[in-house]
């Protein structure tokens, strides 16, 4: 997990701070300072010193000594006054900008093209969302964040400038290098998000430029590669192209860059780049917008211009255009020769350079460079990666992803019990973060094939389609597009299912799609990014809500603004611990625990999970599945749940009961079971018995009595080694039990002595008589029951009971080498005999789960019974189960529910509030859930594994330190 770091980016208050009530955006608030200090530097420096302030020259940090030399040749020879960096890394940068910085007489001004983060040009470093995908995002204050903590990675680089926003309007699909690049083709969504991120980097202490003055964003070529025409009049560009730069620059812009264009409109000269037009940079940007910032050109080097005789002579152009800055020129030395004859002639005169000298130095004074100081090299890769950027890139993309069409509310899903659902995977970029996590909430099925007949068919078990689109996210001018053999088969699927078709593309990939009559619902998700892909999958599930509009228009089906806000429907969604009031570095000292644990020998294997406020923010394993195998502990692996399953399975069953009035906690047993008639357990309520308040034994060793009294093993008179009518019970691989001996289990249960005195006293009696009446009364078995009733619907698709029928035994923990019963590895078949001798399913054992589903239910219980837009049963059913109503005898359990202890030993890190409940199994497992503090924690292992002996988690507390961590990483 990255972490935060100790870093200051505040500059000297006087000195650097940007003020947006200055007129002109270089001077700072100690004006006479300033001012002193540019004469100084400028008076000091010779006619030439002069002339190569006025150029910045694009370096690759991972250059090779050749052009290292060339560069340090311009620094020495020709005096450069800055830097562009692209490409390398970022060690590497800062150690050559260090170097250069010394070399250089006076102070560099250091320049990136980082309009997304670092990543756009360095190895290693962070990214964040591209202009489009922030231009779907209401929420400007976020946009307003994402470019303050890129000026921050900028600023801990060493940069000053950063050639971002882009705010070009973008109202051409085809545009091919700007698109992405882009917030969007509205002007004013395009102005508001632009001086967002202006606000957020110069506030930083970087400067911002915006770019492409005057507008590139309706254009089909490409400038790098030519000279693209705008053509459009005037009056056009002046209300559209050049409306975000009118309010960037009254809020204090620092630096514009000029485009390379052709606008016959604005400068008539044909081929005449607008960067060299001095109507263009003089009489529109500086006299009429009254800009007073810097100037840059876009790179000189760009084809496509009308000639030019000489080398050098492009360089004088632009500078006579009014531009302060040069980028990247052909040749600096012959340029800066060019300039220095122009103004030896007198073509050019001394207060013009003065004026964009100074103007550079009151820059340089600006961010800094006064004072300058090399950059730190400790910690760099850290600190340019930080958990708070992690945190605000979730929230962006979470902010982004648009809802465009969502035909009968298909989505967010509902009803899962309904939903045979496929994932289809089209494009040449993977989507496994996108189907890992769509399995995360029911069971889905990948389905692929080269051939569409071959798909049809495989996708006719299902109802329900999930595709989608994935094409690189490696930047942002990637391919986008749909193959025509895509859209047809998105066509033909459509016709015969339910589709959710989410592209992970700009949304310009919808111009492609020419019927969308038989597509229920569209998503939009932009990029390709694992966190997007992620987002996107909780989103389709209402984990989350939809928030995000459309930037841009999509064709005659999708206008910009659209977009369909969902709320969620209060599933569990997944994210980083400190969105919910968690620190991680403190959540972390998880592991260290979970390792003891495992290296200790204590289990051989974790699962562990931390939810809170509806969000799983910890969801690790440890360990394998037995201390001499290979197989190690992944998320889909089932654990025997153990004595989770009395409220995971029976418990939920009761409370619905009890909800419809078919049964009362105050029944008493001959009212659900009329055999108790008469016995000694006649008067026994069931608050009584589930408060473990009932006088009944802890558990009988049902299986002993079923053993060779010579040979210790199974008896032939109860077992057989093959499955028939007579032994129908199979309480392991190929041993079967006797069919009629449940209700040999159920008479030695009403038959048992009671306990000499009331007391608190855990049973497991209670669960099987709850078992046998919750089976008659509905006629069915309770793991058919509870999988209707709760998992199917819950997205529970990894709880089950008897998972040996069912799933791979590669997916499932085995629990003990059994040498006492059933003499043989307990693998995929219940740990529990009693439950085994019930056929696996035992009201008090026998679920097997994973951590995931297991939290899933826990966070229905958390949720006073509504999860996934379903409710289960009301808040007051959930209140009168999880109440504690033998409190004053010593008995801390509510009804099913085990409570907190209420002397100082007991199940939990007494840490924790009165009004949580929970469960532990033998096996190792607990889950626990707090109302207060709305945290769940799950804790899956096999500790049994290979005997099940001395309870080690137990004796160390490994459970319950755990869960005191959870508590001590509480900040809010």
């Amino acid at each position: 997990m990255r972490q935060f770091f100790l870093l200051s980016f505040v500059f000297v208050a006087g000195i650097t701070v940007f003020s947006q009530s200055n007129t002109n955006p270089l001077l700072t608030n100690d004006r006479e300072a300033q001012q002193k200090w540019v004469d100084s530097v400028y008076n000091a420096m010779t006619l030439k010193e002069r002339i190569g302030q006025l150029y910045m020259v694009q370096v690759m940090s991972n250059q090779d000594s050749k052009s290292k030399n060339a560069l340090i040749k311009l620094i020495r020879d020709h005096h450069i006054g800055g830097i562009i960096y692209s490409n390398g890394g970022p060690l590497r940068q800062a150690e050559l900008n260090n170097e250069m910085q010394h070399l250089s007489k006076t102070p560099l001004l250091i320049g990136m093209d980082a309009e997304w983060g670092l990543s756009m040009r360095l190895d290693s470093t962070y990214a964040f969302p591209w202009n489009m995908t922030l231009g779907a995002i209401k929420d400007n204050k976020l946009v307003e964040k994402a470019g303050q903590h890129i000026g921050e990675h900028c600023k801990r680089l060493g940069v000053h400038f950063n050639f971002a926003p882009v705010v070009d309007i973008n109202t051409n699909p085809n545009n091919p290098i700007i698109g992405n690049r882009s917030f969007g083709e509205d002007r004013d969504n395009v102005t508001e998000k632009a001086s967002a991120f202006m606000k957020g980097m110069q506030d930083a202490g970087v400067m911002a430029n915006a770019k492409h003055f005057p507008g590139h964003g309706d254009t089909e070529q490409d400038s790098h590669h030519t000279l693209p025409t705008i053509n459009f009049s005037e009056k056009r560009i002046d209300s559209i192209e050049l409306y975000p730069y009118k309010k960037l620059i009254k809020e204090g812009l620092s630096s514009v860059m000029v485009a390379h264009l052709n606008v016959p409109s604005l400068e008539p000269r044909d081929g005449y780049p607008s960067s060299l037009s001095k109507h263009i940079v003089t009489g529109i940007l500086k006299e009429k917008l009254g800009f007073k910032g810097l100037i840059f050109t876009d790179a000189l080097t760009m084809k496509g211009a009308a000639d030019f005789s000489e080398t050098g002579d492009i360089d004088l152009a632009a500078f006579k255009a009014g531009n302060d800055v040069m980028l990247m020129s052909e040749d600096v030395g012959i340029g800066v020769s060019k300039i220095l004859e122009a103004i030896n002639k007198g073509e050019v005169s001394a207060i013009r350079l003065e004026h964009s000298v100074k103007k550079i130095l009151q820059a340089k004074y600006k961010v800094g460079l006064n004072n300058y100081e090399p950059i730190g090299l400790y910690n760099l890769h850290e600190d340019l990666n930080r958990l708070e950027d992690d945190l605000l890139y979730e929230d962006l993309i979470e902010n982004s992803i648009t809802v465009v069409k969502n035909k009968d509310e298909l989505i967010p899903f509902r009803q899962l019990e309904t939903k045979h659902i496929a994932y289809v995977e089209l494009g040449d970029d993977s989507g496994s973060a996108f189907f890992k996590e769509l399995k995360k909430y029911t069971k889905i099925h990948e389905i692929t094939s080269d051939n569409f007949d071959e798909l049809t068919k495989k996708l006719q078990p299902y109802n329900t389609l999930v595709i989608g689109l994935h094409r690189s996210n490696d930047n942002p001018w990637k391919g986008y597009k749909f193959k025509d053999e895509e859209l047809e088969w998105i066509y033909e699927i459509s016709k015969t299912h339910k589709v959710v078709l989410d592209i992970f593309v700009k949304p310009y990939a919808l111009l492609d799609l020419k019927n969308l009559a038989d597509i229920e619902s569209i998503v939009v998700s932009y990029q390709n990014s694992e966190i997007a892909q992620q987002k996107s999958a909780q989103l389709i599930f209402g984990a989350i809500p939809s928030k995000g509009f459309l930037p841009v228009s999509t064709g005659p089906f999708f206008n910009v603004g659209d977009g369909i806000e969902n709320t969620a429907i209060n599933r569990l969604s997944y994210g980083l611990p400190e969105q919910v009031g968690i620190n991680s570095k403190k959540l972390k000292k998880i592991d260290s625990i979970a390792n003891v644990a495992v290296q200790g020998k204590m289990t051989p294997g974790i699962q562990l999970l931390v939810a809170r406020k509806g969000k799983v923010i910890y969801n690790k394993n440890f360990g394998k599945h037995t201390y001499e195998g290979k197989e190690r502990v992944t998320s889909d692996d089932l654990y025997d749940v153990a004595s989770l399953t009395k409220i995971i399975a029976t418990l939920p069953l009761l409370m619905e009961l009890e909800e419809q009035g078919l049964v009362s906690l105050d029944n008493k047993l001959p009212e659900i079971l009329p055999e108790y008639e008469g016995s000694n357990k006649a008067n026994i309520t069931i608050k009584q018995m589930l408060s473990h308040y009932a006088r009944l034994r802890p558990w009988e060793p049902f299986y002993y009595k079923t053993l060779d009294s010579v040979t210790k093993r199974p008896s032939d008179k109860y077992y057989s080694k093959e499955r028939s009518s007579k032994f129908n019970i199979e309480v392991t691989k190929d041993l079967f039990l006797r069919s009629d001996y449940q209700d040999s289990i159920q008479e030695i249960i009403k038959e048992s002595e009671l306990l000499n005195r009331l007391r608190y006293r855990y049973s497991d009696f209670p669960y099987y008589i709850l078992k046998k009446f919750i089976e008659h009364h509905y006629d069915r078995t309770l793991d058919e029951l509870v999988q209707n009733h709760f998992y199917e619907s819950l997205g529970a698709n990894n709880t089950m009971y008897n998972p040996y029928y069912k799933i791979s035994s590669k997916k499932i923990i085995p629990t003990e080498i059994d040498d006492y019963y059933r003499f043989q590895k307990v693998h995929g078949f219940v740990h529990d005999m009693g439950a085994a001798m019930q056929n696996g399913v035992g009201g008090h054992a026998g679920v097997f789960s994973n951590s995931n589903d297991v939290a899933k239910i826990m966070q229905m219980f958390l949720q006073k019974g509504f999860y996934g837009g379903k409710r289960y049963f009301r808040t007051e059913t959930m209140n009168k189960f999880n109440t504690c109503y033998y409190c004053e005898k010593d008995n801390r359990r509510g009804i099913g529910f085990d409570k907190p202890q209420l002397g100082d030993e007991g199940p939990t890190c007494g840490c924790i509030s009165m009004t949580s409940f929970g469960h532990s199994g033998f096996t190792g497992t607990y889950a626990w859930a707090d109302p207060e503090e709305k945290i769940v924690y799950v804790f899956l292992a096999n500790r049994t594994y290979p005997k099940a002996g001395k309870n080690l988690l137990l004796k160390e507390n490994i459970r319950t330190e755990i869960q005191r961590l959870i508590y001590e990483a509480i900040e809010d």
